[in-house]
């Protein structure tokens, strides 16, 4: 599979696309006076603990303050065990043996949160050990925090004290002694060749806490590994160092800002496949070539500076895609579409034949329009980074065979994916019920806001519905006032216009009625569904 990386750059945004085969497979935006969160480490203050949530709100200086879960807290350490008669030269082994508490990397203290752990007077074994949010963090308590979700809407970020650290072959975790390698690299001998040599290179450097292998560090060598974890390692000690230096500040403070989303790309989108980089700024393009000399050197000669006139986007359909990423159908090449809606609680696909109408058999046609749909999906939820809970309504299939096929099609689509992704179940309906993580907004939700008009609801009223609430709130004014001797409905003009035709039997019966005289006024500001009544 070939790959290209499209990074455009204006004043106002940066914009990275990724091409699968020519094909638009992720769109990256983030816009200059509203850059993404996700991996920035602030120094935060405790606003509020909700033993009930057995969660924090922690103030990060942002419009909204942010959500730290106790379960996205740093572990509790081992408990300390008090036996009766304990022999002293035993419990100063002990204490000696716990150093969970508190991880020190060459000197530098890693700012554990945790508060420390109070032994219990007791004959009897007692594990000692707070677990609960209100016996960890206080009002005001200043505590350090690293960004895992975006903003959401109306849902402030989600925090987490367990700080990871991604440089671009490993991830830091200073609070952790984990040694992990990604899933995604699958050979038994590679994995365990690169466990062993993080753990004794870990050993070497002296380095405190722990290291996931990602994806790129499939093959590489070992002196490529301590280079990174030589980085990593600074970069920690220069983030304990901005911690201490702002400690006694009174506000919330940002100790560590994310790359910004082209340098960001390069470290975590590029590798092996990736056939070309085309940037279209010159200052960016310099920005980046630096950055892949010392972190991806591999792909230092793929990098190409575009200058052609016509838009970087234009030229390889990229803005065509987008308003396409927008629209509630997505036309298969069959003649199927898919019909995707987002809502709060989850995303629905809906799965359709459309004019396909096959050649063999029905149930050959819905085989061929679930199979094709599993491909439209797997990029749709890419490309629009749809997440959370996601409904795929795909179209009744007798055979247990073709269910199964299209199951094995889907996972196999979803396995591309970076985003971390799960099918839970197949329904009693036939539903297939998956997860996909959400760390940001949906391209829907970065680049549209409800309708002004339906409020969202993707329908307005009728106009005939308009007209009959018109009626009834002209006989309630009349019943409420009894000087007024005309009315002016004043309304959108469909409103006006079938008040004036169809329903202008109804408009002189109530005439009749009231006694009184009713007139129309159009208002083109209005929208279908607003209209006011005027009292003469």
């Amino acid at each position: 599979m070939s790959e290209e990386l499209l990074i455009n750059i204006s004043p106002m945004e940066s914009r990275v696309a990724v091409l699968d085969n020519g094909i638009l497979g992720e769109i990256y935006i983030e816009r200059h006076h509203k850059l993404g969160l996700v991996g920035n480490i602030y120094l935060g203050t405790v606003v509020r603990v909700l033993p009930g949530m057995q969660a924090a709100f922690v103030d990060i200086g942002q419009s909204r303050t942010a959500f730290l879960h106790v379960n996205d807290m740093q572990r509790e350490p081992r408990p300390i065990v008090e036996r009766k008669n304990k022999a002293p030269d035993e419990g100063k082994k002990e204490a000696n043996t716990n150093t969970d508490n508190t991880v020190v990397e060459n000197g530098v203290d890693s700012l554990d949160v945790s508060p420390p752990v109070v032994s219990a007077q007791s004959t009897d074994v007692v594990p000692v050990s707070k677990t609960l949010i209100q016996h960890r963090l206080h009002e005001s308590q200043r505590i350090l925090v690293q960004v895992t979700k975006d903003q959401l809407g109306s849902k402030g970020a989600r925090l987490t004290t367990n700080v990871s650290l991604p440089s671009r072959y490993l991830v830091y975790l200073p609070s952790s002694d984990h040694i992990g390698i990604s899933q995604r690299i699958d050979g038994e001998e590679e994995r365990n060749r690169l466990k062993t040599e993080l753990n004794s290179l870990m050993q070497t450097v002296n380095l405190k806490g722990g290291l996931i292998a990602r994806t790129a560090a499939e093959r590489v060598p070992v002196d490529k590994l301590e280079e990174d974890i030589y980085y990593l390692l600074q970069l920690w000690r220069t983030i304990c160092a901005r911690r201490q230096e702002i400690n006694h500040h009174q506000s919330s403070e940002l100790i560590y800002q994310e790359l910004a989303l082209p340098l960001r790309s390069i470290r975590d989108l590029v590798h092996t496949d990736t056939a070309k980089i085309v940037i279209d700024n010159a200052q960016i393009y310099e920005q980046v070539r630096q950055f892949a000399k010392e972190f991806v050197p591999f792909v230092y000669d793929r990098i190409v500076h575009y200058t052609a006139e016509q838009s970087l986007f234009d030229v390889h359909r990229v803005e065509d895609d987008l308003r396409d990423a927008l629209k509630r159908r997505v036309d298969l090449k069959s003649g199927g579409y898919l019909i995707i809606d987002q809502t709060e609680a989850m995303t629905t696909i809906d799965v359709n034949t459309g004019s396909f109408v096959g050649g063999r058999s029905l149930e050959d046609t819905v085989y061929k329009t679930n199979l094709e749909a599993t491909h439209a999906i797997a990029r749709q939820l890419r490309l629009r980074n749809l997440g959370g809970i996601i409904i795929l309504d795909f179209i009744d299939m007798l055979e247990q065979q073709h269910k199964d096929d299209v199951l094995e099609s889907l996972q196999s689509q979803l396995a591309q994916d970076y985003a971390k992704t799960k099918i839970t179940q197949v329904s009693e309906l036939g539903l297939v019920e998956m997860t996909r993580k959400r760390t940001r907004e949906s391209l829907g939700q970065q680049l549209c806001e409800p309708c002004s008009t339906c409020q969202g609801r993707g329908f307005v009223k009728t106009a005939e519905t308009v007209c009959f609430e018109i009626f009834r709130e002209i006989m309630r004014c009349a019943r409420t006032y009894n000087s007024p001797k005309k009315f002016t409905v004043v309304a959108h003009a469909a409103v006006i216009d079938l008040l004036l035709t169809s329903e202008s039997d109804t408009v002189a019966d109530l005439e009749y009625l009231l006694g009184r005289v009713i007139t129309f006024d159009v208002e083109n500001l209005y929208t279908q569904e607003q209209y006011d009544i005027v009292l003469d």
